[in-house]
This record gives structure tokens, sequence and C-alpha cells, in this order.
């Protein structure tokens, strides 16, 4: 389903927050990087943990959520 997933995130280029433990054994950093190949603006963040990164750095990435949801919610300004 790889392929339907990137074709999605190519063609709609939504907002996208990556938070990715680059110590996980099973999905490597450059899985998390490849992101921007079909979200340019997507906001990619390494941790020094392994998969279970938001439970093991929930300190360090609620803000980045937090921050994330917040910059969503503004309203869009015309003219």
């Amino acid at each position: 389903m790889y392929p339907v997933w990137q074709h999605w995130l190519r063609e709609h280029r939504p907002p996208l927050l990556v938070l990715w433990g680059r110590n996980d054994p099973f999905f490597l950093p450059a899985g998390a990087e490849a992101y921007r190949r079909d979200v340019p603006d997507a906001e990619v963040h390494l941790f020094d943990t392994g998969h279970f990164a938001l439970e093991e750095c929930a300190p360090e990435i609620a803000p980045l959520i937090a921050d994330f949801l917040d910059r969503l919610a503004r309203p869009v300004r015309c003219g």
C-alpha cells in the first residue's frame, strides 16, 4: 500500500508532522526523511530513541505537536 499512500501524499500535500525515533530497528531514519520527497514542506523531527518515541520523548514531542496543531488552527487572512 506504500505506493498508494505516497501518491496520495504527492497529490494532496497535506500539512505533515513526522516524529521518528532515530534508533528504531524497524523504521529507519531514511523512512522519515523520505516523506519530504512526497511532501517537501513536511516537518520532520528525529529523536534519540527507538520505536516508542512518543512514549519515551513525550516532554520533547508534545510541544511540537501542540505548535503544529496551533499553526493549522490559525485562520487564513486574505487581502
